[in-house]
């Protein structure tokens, strides 16, 4: 398949890294106004207590209309410290986390401006993890109506139908206490399946 749009986002959901695999261009949008509540600064993994949503703050925009490029991460409440506990608490008994908790930690020791440029960052690391490498271009203008559009559709609250993407299953910690949770952060995958979550990948895309 040729290109596809998608959004900027924080650890992003199996569902996301799956177009990373799927699509020969991938276009990250930067030049939208930026919507709230959504994976841009939030994801989703798996506790001892079931789901568990992880929000990175953002400082106030100016303006209503502010472009996703533009928008700056707060220092609000020592998220850094508590995002990296979450992961430890949810994912030390995990089979991968050892393997892979020197290449994540220092994003939670280093300050970012940006929240593009600290979801960019992460996004780089895991690509180089899985061993993929897409060919991604950030967008400077908006394009409304393009093909193969993921930017809302891939959405913690409100999901659109994806044809392309079909969960596939996989080992979870937690699996026998809550079921299989479907679509949680790539970091779920990699600590819990580790080197082989490329295959995974490959069979959640439909092509």
């Amino acid at each position: 398949m040729q290109a596809a749009y998608i959004s900027t986002a924080y650890l992003a959901p199996v569902q996301y890294y799956s177009k990373l695999t799927a699509f020969e261009k991938i276009f990250i949008e930067t030049a939208e106004n930026y919507p709230k509540q959504t994976y841009r600064n939030r994801c989703h993994i798996a506790s001892a207590n079931g789901q568990q949503a992880l929000t990175v703050p953002i400082e106030n925009p100016t303006t209503l209309k502010t472009f996703t490029r533009d928008i700056r991460i707060s220092d609000h409440g020592n998220w850094r410290h508590i995002h990296w506990q979450a992961l430890t608490s949810a994912y030390n008994l995990s089979p991968f986390f050892e393997y892979y908790a020197d290449d994540f930690r220092p994003y939670y020791e280093k300050k970012y401006t940006f929240l593009l440029d600290f979801n960019e960052a992460l996004r780089i690391m895991i690509c180089d993890l899985l061993s993929i490498h897409p060919n991604v271009i950030h967008t400077t203008t908006y394009t409304s109506n393009a093909e193969n559009d993921f930017r809302l559709a891939i959405d913690p609250r409100h999901p659109l139908p994806d044809e392309f993407f079909i969960p596939h299953p996989y080992y979870q910690v937690f699996r026998d206490k809550h079921g299989f949770l479907p679509n949680l952060s790539i970091v779920d995958l990699l600590f819990n399946v580790g080197p082989e979550s490329i295959i995974i990948l490959l069979k959640s895309a439909k092509r």
